[in-house]
């Protein structure tokens, strides 16, 4: 390994002695983009050019490869009439207000919003190792961001980047290299959310039979078992939002505080996270603990979850509470497993809602208590290993994510050879 000078760069205190440090703008040029006037219908529409916003660059926040399409565009005549400026392909991007320090390539000319700064490489410039260089800078854009309710890093700040500069040649192998590792750890990743997901779909499946509802679809339920929901509930209520909502962190909570909940507490495999807001018993309908909870609005639409404490939550959310001699916990998995024939049930199809008594009539299959019972015991100790699939899943995808920004920052400093590196399987600690 050559020698190593020492830098004024905080994020990389030392590169090796052949390298360069140069202001960025000496190598690449900066730009910005402008959003058209949103009150001229004119200029948004016969739209054909690409505009990059935020959701592009936030939902492929890993991705090295260059942006091809976009979710928006906007039409020749709102650029003709704008400061907006169609950037050519290979342009790097970086988001310097909302989502800050997000950053792209560009696979074609495309134009953006002002939320943006651009940086087109010069000669001397690899632009995928300068997007490579932005992406190690990952901690330096937080420092960088200002602003009490929205952080944004302001353009003086950007013009005063500096970055490592090695020969073009190695710019290139270094990009050729990362993209090769990170690829194989995008890959791991994929296959381990596969199988995690088909593990979720099988426990999904199974309470589909288990619980009843394929014999519902079927249509081969006795008359005893095949009932609408009221008549195995003791009431159904919905909640609100209280006058004196407060944050639980701010210590002052009480014995008679309770969590308040919102369709956002409710996590995909059938139960409720920690309320971040708490009310007053007076304040609000309570849910007593033992019931269903389920949302009855909203894109959440169909999500249920089964609570075993006292609790209440706001307007969207709708309370079951169970008869004597029907498990709460059984009502929960098969109404968790019918969350498409909810949806489907919702009387108003603009706004999606299921009211109480829309609720009350949706069929329910009721088998005897022992063998609710039954069932519960066995979907609970599949959840059981579900979840520490998705645990460890999880915790894989935070390991694969900072072997992967580590490779990115010792690669783009020059800490390892990238021509000796390629092949010695730099990434295997990954699938620790």
């Amino acid at each position: 390994m050559s020698s190593m000078q020492a830098t004024s760069l905080g994020w990389a205190p030392a590169i090796p002695s052949r390298w360069k440090i140069v202001p960025l703008n000496f190598v690449a040029k900066m730009g910005t983009g402008h959003t058209p006037d949103r009150n001229k219908a004119e200029y948004w529409e016969s739209c054909t050019i690409p505009w990059v916003t935020t959701p592009d660059v936030t939902r492929r926040a890993d991705s090295l490869a260059p942006l091809m399409e976009t979710e928006q565009q906007i039409s020749e005549l709102g650029m003709a009439n704008s400061a907006a400026v169609l950037h050519p392909t290979d342009t790097v991007m970086l988001s310097r207000t909302a989502s800050v320090g997000y950053s792209v390539r560009i696979g074609r000319p495309m134009a953006t919003t002002q939320a943006f700064v651009t940086w087109h490489a010069g000669p001397d410039l690899d632009p995928r190792y300068l997007l490579l260089v932005l992406r190690a800078m990952k901690q330096e854009w937080q420092k960088l961001a200002y602003g009490s309710t929205h952080l944004t890093i302001y353009m003086p700040d950007l013009e005063s980047i500096r970055i490592p500069l090695p020969p073009l040649e190695e710019q290139r192998r270094i990009a050729d290299f990362l993209d090769a590792e990170t690829a194989r750890i995008d890959q791991l990743v994929h296959l381990r959310s596969k199988q995690s997901s088909l593990i979720g779909e099988g426990l999904a499946a199974e309470a589909v039979g288990l619980t009843g509802r394929s014999q519902i679809r079927r249509g081969d339920c006795t008359t005893e078992s095949l009932i609408q929901l009221r008549r195995a509930v003791i009431s159904t209520q919905t909640g609100s939002t209280p006058a004196n909502l407060r944050d639980l962190s701010d210590g002052g909570a009480s014995e008679d505080d309770v969590p308040w909940y919102t369709p956002a507490s409710i996590d995909s495999w059938m139960s409720i996270t920690t309320a971040e807001k708490a009310t007053h018993r007076n304040d609000a309908p309570l849910f007593p603990a033992g019931s269903v909870i389920i949302t009855g609005i909203g894109e959440s639409l169909g999500k249920v979850a089964y609570l075993d404490h006292v609790a209440t939550g706001n307007q969207q959310l709708t309370a079951i509470t169970p008869t004597v001699g029907v498990s709460g916990r059984f009502m929960a998995w098969q109404l968790w497993a019918a969350e498409q024939e909810i949806r489907e049930w919702a009387q108003y199809s603009r706004i999606r809602i299921i009211n109480n008594d829309s609720l009350k009539s949706f069929p329910i299959y009721l088998p005897s208590r022992a063998e609710q019972d039954t069932v519960v015991r066995t979907l609970d100790s599949r959840m059981v290993r579900v979840r520490q699939i998705k645990d460890a899943f999880l915790r894989f995808q935070r390991l694969a994510d900072e072997r992967r920004q580590a490779l990115i920052t010792a690669a783009v400093t020059g800490q390892f050879d990238v021509s000796t590196a390629i092949g010695r399987n730099v990434t295997d600690g990954v699938t620790a």
